[in-house]
Protein backbone atom coordinates (compact mmCIF):
# COMPACT_ATOMS: atom_id res chain seq x y z
CA UNK A 1 0.00 0.00 0.00
CA UNK A 2 1.20 3.46 -0.90
CA UNK A 3 0.15 4.80 2.49
CA UNK A 4 2.40 2.27 4.21
CA UNK A 5 5.29 3.24 1.96
CA UNK A 6 4.73 6.89 2.84
CA UNK A 7 4.66 6.21 6.59
CA UNK A 8 7.84 4.12 6.52
CA UNK A 9 9.75 6.38 4.10
CA UNK A 10 13.05 7.51 5.64
CA UNK A 11 14.87 9.17 2.74
CA UNK A 12 14.16 12.53 1.06
CA UNK A 13 11.28 14.62 2.33
CA UNK A 14 7.74 13.93 1.07
CA UNK A 15 4.98 16.42 1.82
CA UNK A 16 1.47 15.12 1.10
CA UNK A 17 -2.00 15.48 2.60
CA UNK A 18 -2.99 12.15 4.12
CA UNK A 19 -6.47 12.12 2.57
CA UNK A 20 -4.91 12.09 -0.92
CA UNK A 21 -3.70 8.51 -0.63
CA UNK A 22 -7.01 6.73 -1.29
CA UNK A 23 -7.36 8.84 -4.45
CA UNK A 24 -3.85 7.85 -5.53
CA UNK A 25 -4.62 4.17 -5.02
CA UNK A 26 -7.95 4.40 -6.81
CA UNK A 27 -6.48 6.03 -9.90
CA UNK A 28 -2.91 4.74 -10.06
CA UNK A 29 -2.86 1.17 -8.74
CA UNK A 30 -3.52 -0.49 -12.12
CA UNK A 31 -0.19 0.89 -13.38
CA UNK A 32 1.96 -0.92 -10.82
CA UNK A 33 4.69 -3.06 -12.41
CA UNK A 34 3.85 -1.70 -15.85
CA UNK A 35 6.13 -0.14 -18.47
CA UNK A 36 4.89 3.45 -18.69
CA UNK A 37 5.84 7.10 -18.16
CA UNK A 38 4.80 8.85 -14.96
CA UNK A 39 5.20 12.64 -14.98
CA UNK A 40 5.09 14.59 -11.75
CA UNK A 41 4.95 18.36 -12.11
CA UNK A 42 6.76 19.77 -9.09
CA UNK A 43 9.78 18.02 -7.56
CA UNK A 44 10.33 20.02 -4.37
CA UNK A 45 12.35 17.91 -1.91
CA UNK A 46 12.55 14.87 -4.18
CA UNK A 47 10.96 12.39 -1.82
CA UNK A 48 7.75 11.91 -3.78
CA UNK A 49 9.70 10.83 -6.86
CA UNK A 50 11.35 8.16 -4.71
CA UNK A 51 7.95 7.09 -3.42
CA UNK A 52 6.49 6.77 -6.90
CA UNK A 53 9.52 4.82 -8.10
CA UNK A 54 9.06 2.31 -5.29
CA UNK A 55 5.28 2.16 -5.75
CA UNK A 56 5.18 1.66 -9.52
CA UNK A 57 8.15 -0.67 -9.73
CA UNK A 58 11.24 -1.06 -11.93
CA UNK A 59 9.51 -0.88 -15.32
CA UNK A 60 8.11 2.62 -14.85
CA UNK A 61 9.90 5.73 -16.07
CA UNK A 62 9.55 8.39 -13.38
CA UNK A 63 9.97 11.96 -14.63
CA UNK A 64 9.82 15.07 -12.48
CA UNK A 65 9.84 18.64 -13.72
CA UNK A 66 10.50 21.77 -11.70
CA UNK A 67 11.56 25.35 -12.30
CA UNK A 68 14.20 25.20 -9.53
CA UNK A 69 17.60 24.11 -10.94
CA UNK A 70 18.55 22.59 -7.57
CA UNK A 71 15.89 19.91 -8.08
CA UNK A 72 18.17 18.28 -10.65
CA UNK A 73 20.03 16.79 -7.68
CA UNK A 74 17.04 14.52 -7.00
CA UNK A 75 17.71 12.29 -9.99
CA UNK A 76 18.48 8.67 -9.28
CA UNK A 77 18.07 5.18 -10.74
CA UNK A 78 14.88 5.25 -12.81
CA UNK A 79 14.18 8.86 -11.79
CA UNK A 80 14.70 11.71 -14.25
CA UNK A 81 14.42 15.42 -13.47
CA UNK A 82 14.16 18.17 -16.05
CA UNK A 83 14.24 21.88 -15.26
CA UNK A 84 11.72 24.18 -16.87
CA UNK A 85 8.43 26.02 -16.62
CA UNK A 86 5.32 23.85 -16.50
CA UNK A 87 3.39 26.50 -18.42
CA UNK A 88 5.86 26.53 -21.33
CA UNK A 89 4.56 24.31 -24.16
CA UNK A 90 8.00 24.14 -25.78
CA UNK A 91 9.48 22.76 -22.58
CA UNK A 92 6.66 20.24 -22.25
CA UNK A 93 7.13 19.21 -25.87
CA UNK A 94 10.80 18.55 -25.16
CA UNK A 95 9.79 16.28 -22.27
CA UNK A 96 7.49 14.31 -24.57
CA UNK A 97 10.11 14.13 -27.31
CA UNK A 98 12.57 12.66 -24.80
CA UNK A 99 10.37 10.30 -22.78
CA UNK A 100 7.15 9.87 -24.74
CA UNK A 101 3.62 10.86 -23.79
CA UNK A 102 2.99 10.09 -20.11
CA UNK A 103 0.24 7.69 -19.09
CA UNK A 104 -0.07 9.44 -15.73
CA UNK A 105 0.40 13.13 -15.05
CA UNK A 106 0.31 14.39 -11.46
CA UNK A 107 0.30 18.18 -11.21
CA UNK A 108 1.79 19.14 -7.86
CA UNK A 109 3.62 22.14 -9.28
CA UNK A 110 3.23 25.85 -8.68
CA UNK A 111 -0.53 25.58 -7.93
CA UNK A 112 -0.98 28.82 -9.87
CA UNK A 113 -4.19 28.63 -11.88
CA UNK A 114 -2.65 29.88 -15.12
CA UNK A 115 0.16 27.33 -14.84
CA UNK A 116 -2.24 24.47 -14.10
CA UNK A 117 -4.38 25.46 -17.07
CA UNK A 118 -1.43 25.71 -19.44
CA UNK A 119 -0.04 22.29 -18.51
CA UNK A 120 -3.43 20.63 -18.77
CA UNK A 121 -4.33 22.26 -22.09
CA UNK A 122 -1.08 21.05 -23.65
CA UNK A 123 -0.68 17.59 -22.14
CA UNK A 124 -4.19 16.23 -21.73
CA UNK A 125 -5.15 16.16 -25.43
CA UNK A 126 -2.00 14.13 -26.19
CA UNK A 127 -2.69 11.37 -23.69
CA UNK A 128 -3.97 7.96 -24.79
CA UNK A 129 -7.03 6.00 -23.55
CA UNK A 130 -6.86 4.83 -19.91
CA UNK A 131 -4.32 7.53 -19.08
CA UNK A 132 -4.89 9.55 -15.91
CA UNK A 133 -4.37 13.28 -15.44
CA UNK A 134 -4.57 14.32 -11.79
CA UNK A 135 -4.33 17.83 -10.36
CA UNK A 136 -3.90 18.12 -6.61
CA UNK A 137 -3.88 20.90 -4.01
CA UNK A 138 -6.83 22.55 -5.72
CA UNK A 139 -7.85 24.28 -2.52
CA UNK A 140 -5.60 26.96 -4.05
CA UNK A 141 -8.37 27.56 -6.61
CA UNK A 142 -10.09 29.55 -3.85
CA UNK A 143 -7.03 31.56 -2.82
CA UNK A 144 -6.28 34.92 -4.43
CA UNK A 145 -2.50 34.58 -4.23
CA UNK A 146 -2.70 31.56 -6.56
CA UNK A 147 -5.03 33.22 -9.03
CA UNK A 148 -7.96 31.61 -7.28
CA UNK A 149 -11.41 33.00 -6.57
CA UNK A 150 -14.82 31.40 -6.24
CA UNK A 151 -16.13 33.64 -9.04
CA UNK A 152 -13.16 33.39 -11.39
CA UNK A 153 -14.26 31.22 -14.32
CA UNK A 154 -10.65 30.29 -15.12
CA UNK A 155 -9.77 28.59 -11.86
CA UNK A 156 -9.28 24.90 -12.44
CA UNK A 157 -12.18 24.07 -10.12
CA UNK A 158 -14.55 26.22 -12.16
CA UNK A 159 -13.16 24.84 -15.40
CA UNK A 160 -13.82 21.36 -14.03
CA UNK A 161 -17.47 22.29 -13.51
CA UNK A 162 -17.59 23.12 -17.22
CA UNK A 163 -15.76 19.87 -18.05
CA UNK A 164 -18.55 17.97 -16.29
CA UNK A 165 -21.04 19.57 -18.67
CA UNK A 166 -18.83 18.73 -21.64
CA UNK A 167 -18.55 15.12 -20.48
CA UNK A 168 -22.36 14.96 -20.62
CA UNK A 169 -22.80 17.14 -23.71
CA UNK A 170 -24.38 14.32 -25.75
CA UNK A 171 -27.34 14.39 -23.37
CA UNK A 172 -27.85 18.17 -23.38
CA UNK A 173 -30.32 18.15 -26.31
CA UNK A 174 -28.17 20.52 -28.30
CA UNK A 175 -27.54 23.05 -25.57
CA UNK A 176 -23.88 22.02 -25.18
CA UNK A 177 -21.83 21.26 -28.28
CA UNK A 178 -19.77 18.05 -27.86
CA UNK A 179 -16.08 18.53 -28.54
CA UNK A 180 -12.80 16.60 -28.31
CA UNK A 181 -13.00 16.57 -24.51
CA UNK A 182 -16.43 14.93 -24.75
CA UNK A 183 -15.17 12.30 -27.18
CA UNK A 184 -11.88 11.52 -25.42
CA UNK A 185 -12.79 11.58 -21.71
CA UNK A 186 -14.24 8.55 -19.97
CA UNK A 187 -14.61 9.93 -16.45
CA UNK A 188 -13.89 12.75 -14.03
CA UNK A 189 -13.22 11.97 -10.37
CA UNK A 190 -13.57 14.80 -7.87
CA UNK A 191 -12.18 14.65 -4.34
CA UNK A 192 -11.32 17.20 -1.67
CA UNK A 193 -8.63 19.33 -3.39
CA UNK A 194 -8.10 16.79 -6.23
CA UNK A 195 -9.55 16.32 -9.69
CA UNK A 196 -8.60 13.27 -11.80
CA UNK A 197 -9.49 12.75 -15.46
CA UNK A 198 -9.37 9.36 -17.18
CA UNK A 199 -8.96 9.34 -20.94
CA UNK A 200 -11.18 7.10 -23.00
CA UNK A 201 -14.20 7.10 -25.25
CA UNK A 202 -17.64 5.54 -25.10
CA UNK A 203 -18.19 4.11 -28.58
CA UNK A 204 -21.95 4.11 -28.30
CA UNK A 205 -24.38 5.35 -25.69
CA UNK A 206 -27.34 2.99 -25.78
CA UNK A 207 -29.74 2.14 -22.95
CA UNK A 208 -30.93 -1.48 -22.70
CA UNK A 209 -33.67 -3.09 -20.70
CA UNK A 210 -33.61 -6.79 -19.79
CA UNK A 211 -35.82 -9.05 -17.74
CA UNK A 212 -38.75 -11.30 -18.47
CA UNK A 213 -41.27 -8.95 -16.91
CA UNK A 214 -40.62 -6.01 -19.22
Amino acid sequence: MLWDQFLTHNDKVIYKWEHYFPAYEENFSSYRNKDFVFLEIGVSYGGSLQMWRKYFGPLATIVGIDIDPECKSHEGPGIHVRIGDQSDPNFLKNIIDEFGVPQIVLDDGSHQMNHINSSFDFLYPLMVPNSVYMVEDLHTAYWEEYGGNVFNEMTFINRTKNFIDLLNADHSRGVIEPNSFTRDTYSIHIYDSIVAFRKGSIKRKVAFCTGAGY
